[in-house]
């Protein structure tokens, strides 16, 4: 019968005497340990380079983040303080236009309605003293010039004309019976009754016109003014609406970053 041969090597073979003893064996396990020691060590050097490096760049992420973090949180906070300070000066700003706006503009609408007053009065002494002279041909009272008889006081006081006017007449026209005077043209023959009624009738109208003028005037002045001053009381209105909308702004922005930040 043939016989086989076996090619195998059992472990015990391979670490047998033979092999041990052997200078060209040995000399390549030497060898093969020296290299793949020094492999690993390579490896590991690489290794350590790779982990350092990694670790750096991971250290600078977690620096970047938290500064980035820490900047966020700094301008998220005075941003924060910005808008609670802008907010309470502009609502303090608010207050103030609304208040001494407010007095300024009614000052202001009283001191316009004075010189309404004032411009009304001027007119009605004008027109006092142009109706005296137009009716009566008269440019004093009493020998003193219109313009000193009848004042701010005096221009609506009917008395005022109907009594000067008439001693006027008394002086001129009752010792001249043939003066042929604006005046005198009131003079009805033989009829003192009527000739004092004429004058009278007519030096009311005198201060009833000087009213009336002094009225108109002092109306449309102050109608002026109040239209102005609405104006004002408006301007001051939208100035005021606008603030506080800023204010309101101002004061969402702080409670939404305050919210971020908890």
């Amino acid at each position: 019968t043939p016989s086989t041969t076996s090619r195998l090597l059992s472990e015990g073979n391979i670490q047998s005497s033979n092999y041990n003893d052997d200078a060209d064996i040995k000399s390549v396990k030497e060898i093969f340990d020296r290299q793949t020691s020094q492999r690993f060590e390579e490896y590991d050097e690489r290794m350590k380079d790779k982990r350092k490096t990694r670790k750096e760049e991971c250290d600078k992420n977690i620096q970047k983040i938290i500064e980035k973090d820490k900047m966020e949180k700094s301008l998220a906070g005075k941003i924060e303080k910005g808008c609670l300070r802008c907010g309470c000066g502009l609502g303090g700003v608010a207050a103030s236009v609304g208040l001494f706006g407010g007095l300024g503009t009614y000052g202001w609408e009283m001191a316009a309605i004075a010189a309404a007053n004032e411009a009304g009065a001027e007119a009605g002494i004008v027109k006092a003293i142009t109706e005296v002279t137009t009716k009566f041909g008269l440019k004093e009272l009493n020998g003193i010039a219109l313009e000193n008889v009848v004042t701010a006081q005096n221009f609506r006081n009917p008395m005022l004309y109907i009594l000067d006017i008439q001693q006027g007449y008394n002086t001129v026209c009752s010792v001249d019976t043939h003066a042929s005077s604006l005046l005198c043209s009131y003079k009805v023959p033989n009829d003192y009754v009527a000739t004092y009624k004429a004058i009278t009738t007519s030096a009311r109208e005198v201060a009833t016109k000087a009213s009336e003028e002094a009225a108109f005037i002092q109306q449309e002045q102050a109608a002026l003014a109040n239209a102005t001053s609405y104006y004002s009381y408006s301007a001051i209105g939208y100035s005021v609406l606008a603030i506080l909308i800023i204010v309101l702004v101002m004061i969402i922005i702080y409670l939404v970053l305050r919210y971020r930040r908890k």
